[in-house]
């Protein structure tokens, strides 16, 4: 395994010419927003972008807030049957990013759901990963933003209900 620490920027440009289809991103400590749009955009160059280490992405903001924000959308309901049916929310973390990435795509749902084929995202690195190049972007890291405040997303997921089988 080595990795790679390049700016956002970099990926569209260096990395993408040195092995065109595929890429591997390594999400340790980064940003899950930043790192969900730059995701959005390799989707829509038509790249397939595997994700690892998705549980060590983070969200900025105290901790009770991100958490509490998260619970609130547990209590909507919809206006079919609100008493029988609420919308799904996820709880685990690969389909929290998954989420974040699908809300970030094109809203015409034939593209949306071709390009949200080609993301993957794995908690932990998973073994056939191991002798890949893994590309981290440098600049979406929670140590160059000095956020004080911020919780994984494994954090979430487990305040969320997600049980993690170890």
């Amino acid at each position: 395994m080595s990795v790679v620490e390049v700016a956002s920027k970099e990926i569209f440009t260096r990395v993408l010419a040195e092995k065109p289809g595929e890429l591997v991103l390594d999400a340790d400590s980064l940003v899950l927003g930043r790192l969900a749009s730059v995701v959005a955009k390799l989707l829509s160059l038509g790249v397939k972008v595997h994700v690892v280490n998705v549980e060590k992405a983070v969200l900025t903001g105290d901790k009770k807030r991100v958490i509490n924000g998260y619970k609130l959308l547990f209590n909507v309901k919809t206006h079919k049957n609100p008493y029988r049916h609420g919308i799904h929310r996820p709880r685990n973390p690969v389909t929290l990013f998954k989420r974040t990435v699908r809300n970030m795509l094109p809203k015409d749902p034939n593209r949306r759901l071709k390009m949200l084929k080609n993301v993957k995202a794995y908690i932990g690195l998973p073994p056939e990963f191991k002798d890949s190049v893994i590309v981290k972007a440098v600049d979406l890291s929670i140590t160059t933003r000095k956020a004080l405040k911020y919780i994984t997303l494994a954090e979430l997921a487990k305040a969320l209900g997600w049980n993690p089988r170890v």
